[in-house]
């Protein structure tokens, strides 16, 4: 093909891809989210895909009805109950703008050395809580048009969510192909690299969803454990709430702290304590050994450039830069490392050692 030809072609052909991914654009999200759903789970495809006898709309359909119930039952019970949940927060604020803390207890007065200061801070704390509260009163009416804005995003999330439970399907059965078409691609790109660089990001991924689920999963367990012994009402609900909010940095204080503070508003003040201290230690604690642990099982990348990268990623793209930051930051080190290596290994000459002239 002459080189005028071929480079109208590429330009042809660049131009597509682009006008593709403007079409796709407002589908970014629930695409990516499908992809990795269907990532996390693959191993499952081939297995029952035999088990099937081959038939593989009728395993991609049974995996795709897998992740509906897995996802849409949580979220079923968190909206049945989640109103509830917030009218009694909601009274909760009331009874303590009015009535302020109830009194300090009086073993707190007889802790040694610390006890006369314990009920003066208890005391300064009912006091400046009152004022608070006060002063928030203003503003009240802006939060309450932040929450409708909030509201308005969550139900675009729940949408997006229900696009990607459907968009699995296509993940699933037509996977091997999608592939196959990205291996042929990089290979024309990168040449025999392509097969690595592939691994390398399948292996990023996979880790990354493990150690965020798997921490996830075991931070509800935890808090559904704590929260039951506490005899917190609506243990499950706000174990699933935990389960959310742990994919977000520093998510499951949000559901232990206010649950802590409602004991102490009961006046349950031994059974808060060991909430506090469990959801410290326990349901909190157990974010810094076993995310870690998981994401670094298996790779040969710094444990540092993944958790950068998760964090990293977090704020530069959101959610999705959950995913995303750790993959290209595990890119970006594997490729300066292979430009390294060539540097140090330069290519042989095929002809011999180059003569001296004569």
């Amino acid at each position: 093909m002459p080189t005028n030809d071929r480079l109208l072609l590429q330009i042809l052909i660049l131009a597509l891809l682009g006008a593709s991914l403007w079409v796709l654009a407002p589908f970014w999200s629930a695409l990516f989210w499908a992809a990795v759903l269907a990532f996390a789970s693959w191993p499952l495809m081939p297995l029952l895909t035999r088990l099937l006898k081959g038939r593989e709309n009728a395993a991609a359909t049974i995996l795709t009805l897998g992740w509906m119930l897995l996802v849409a039952v949580p979220l079923v019970i968190l909206g049945f109950n989640l109103a509830d949940h917030i009218r009694d927060a909601m009274n909760l604020v009331k009874d303590l703008q009015l009535r302020g803390l109830p009194t300090a207890p009086s073993w707190l007065d007889d802790v040694p050395v610390l006890g006369p200061r314990l009920v003066d801070l208890w005391n300064t704390i009912d006091q400046q809580g009152a004022a608070f509260f006060a002063s928030l009163k203003p503003y009240m009416g802006q939060v309450g048009n932040w929450l409708l804005a909030r509201s308005a995003q969550i139900g675009g999330g729940v949408l997006e969510l229900a696009l990607s439970l459907v968009l699995v399907f296509f993940f699933y059965r037509d996977g091997p192909r999608m592939a196959t078409l990205v291996r042929s691609g990089l290979q024309r790109l990168i040449g025999d690299r392509a097969d690595h660089y592939l691994e390398l990001v399948a292996g990023t991924v996979q880790r990354v969803v493990n150690g965020v689920i798997g921490t996830a999963a075991a931070q509800a367990a935890l808090a559904l454990i704590g929260l039951w012994i506490a005899g917190v009402p609506g243990a499950l609900v706000l174990a699933l709430l935990t389960f959310g909010l742990s994919l977000i940095p520093m998510g499951p204080p949000l559901v232990w702290i206010p649950a802590t503070a409602w004991l102490v508003w009961k006046g349950d003040y031994g059974l808060a304590i060991f909430l506090a201290i469990w959801g410290t230690f326990v349901i909190s604690g157990v974010d810094n050994v076993l995310k870690p642990y998981l994401i670094s099982r298996g790779g040969n990348l710094p444990l540092v450039v993944v958790l950068l990268g998760v964090f990293g990623g977090l704020v530069a793209f959101g959610f999705m830069g959950l995913f995303l930051g750790p993959t290209l930051l595990a890119l970006a080190y594997s490729l300066v490392g292979d430009w390294i290596a060539q540097g140090q290994n330069p290519p042989q000459n095929p002809s011999g050692p180059e003569q001296p002239p004569v």
